[in-house]
């Protein structure tokens, strides 16, 4: 079974253990169950629902691991000839969340 997610914005394509990466949500602790109501796609051994915009009645839960950064973003300004520079790093961070369970 294969399912398309929208969490907060952002689509995800997802199948029973896999591992999602979401944008950090503070009041998700690791253990903790989610559950995303927001189903766009199911598909079935070749039998797919479409929503429009999202199937009634469909959910995907799963069980939050952790959190986790991503990979560090270098930002770097300057302005030719005028002694202005401006280094600056930035990392995303994570929570991730292992799918258990596609309700149609």
């Amino acid at each position: 079974m294969y399912a398309v997610i929208k969490d907060r914005g952002r689509q995800t394509g997802v199948r029973v253990g896999d591992l999602v990466t979401c944008d950090l949500n503070e009041n998700w602790n690791a253990g903790d169950s989610v559950t995303f109501d927001e189903v766009l796609v199911l598909s079935n051994e070749g039998d797919v629902r479409v929503g429009t915009p999202s199937i009634d009645g469909a959910s995907v839960t799963g069980e939050v691991v952790g959190d986790s950064k991503g990979p560090k973003e270098v930002v770097f300004r300057f302005k030719r000839r005028k002694n202005v520079r401006v280094k600056n790093g930035h990392r995303q961070r994570y929570t991730q969340v292992r799918i258990t369970k596609i309700d149609a």
